[in-house]
């Protein structure tokens, strides 16, 4: 589903990524592990198309996510560490999403309600004003509402206490069959009993990859 080729990643004098080789297939359950700068996050954002490589190249189902970036995004669902500074109500919000990526509405509230989520009290407000575990809960309902082919979670559980952690895990333990799953976690122990693979990287380089 994901190839990644020799792909090398530049910022000034930093090397970011170093000559990674990665396949990703579906059914993959992966943990990408490592310490602040080891390269997850320049990775995860090579995927999405936010960067251009220095060289080498990534493909997502076949596609470019450079060139073919709007149908890239269009498989993937990606739930950020920070959720983004979005001033919109959260109905404007759902709104938008329904409108923008097809996604039914009811599922929304279905899976904000497994968060224990309660939209419609909280419908007119502005995102950006809700906690950080109202966002991420939200971001979660969306990203499991779209029912994409492939799911990316770049520490999901960060803002997230125990109770909603498990709620969470309880979720993709239901909804990650036939997918692609990328976890960016420092918590290896939350998700060791979802993943089949772990990834460990450090200094811009792969040096870890074995299924489990």
């Amino acid at each position: 589903m994901i190839k990644i080729k020799d792909l090398s990643k530049k910022f000034e004098k930093t090397l970011s990524l170093d000559s990674v080789n990665l396949n990703f297939v579906k059914g993959d359950a992966v943990a990408l592990m490592g310490a602040n700068g080891a390269g997850k996050t320049t990775l995860i954002r090579s995927i999405l198309g936010y960067y251009h490589p220095n060289s080498g190249s990534v493909s997502v189902l076949g596609l470019d996510p450079i060139k073919e970036r709007t149908k890239v995004l269009k498989h993937i669902s990606f739930v950020p560490q920070l959720p983004p500074p979005i001033k919109l109500s959260l109905g404007e919000l759902i709104f938008y999403v329904c409108k923008s990526s097809g996604v039914d509405e009811k599922q929304i509230y279905h899976y904000a309600n497994r968060m224990k989520l309660d939209v419609k009290t909280n419908i007119n407000k502005s995102f950006f004003k809700l906690s950080g575990g109202m966002k991420q809960k939200l971001l979660i309902a969306i990203s499991l509402a779209k029912e994409s082919e492939i799911v990316i979670y770049d520490e999901p559980t960060a803002n997230l206490d125990p109770k909603a952690r498990d709620d969470f895990y309880a979720l993709i333990q239901e909804s990650q069959k036939e997918k692609l799953s990328l976890f960016v976690t420092h918590r290896i122990e939350e998700v060791e009993n979802i993943v089949n693979r772990k990834i460990y990287m450090d200094l811009g380089k792969v040096v870890l990859d074995e299924r489990c």
